[in-house]
């Protein structure tokens, strides 16, 4: 026996459902900011460096797997 169930509700309803935290005001500070920190970094290209080192987990390794896993997943036929 194979029973469906079909739930339609929208993103905001299913966090409030699971009794899951509204993280949008924390990501709304870390926008702004992040938004702050790279218009400050304009100025000095090392500091925009830094902070795009920092986003890339383990640094050059994990630049490097990402970079693998886009070209393989966008390889023709791939």
């Amino acid at each position: 026996m194979k029973v469906t169930i079909e739930i339609d509700c929208s993103p905001e309803e299913a966090r409030r459902f699971m009794g899951l935290p509204d993280l949008a005001p924390l990501q709304d500070r870390y926008v702004a900011l992040l938004q702050k920190s790279l218009e400050q970094s304009t100025q000095a290209p090392e500091a925009l460096e830094a902070i795009m080192k920092s986003w890339a987990p383990m640094g050059e390794a994990g630049t490097a797997m990402w970079r693998r896993m886009f070209e393989t997943a966008t390889k023709p036929g791939g």
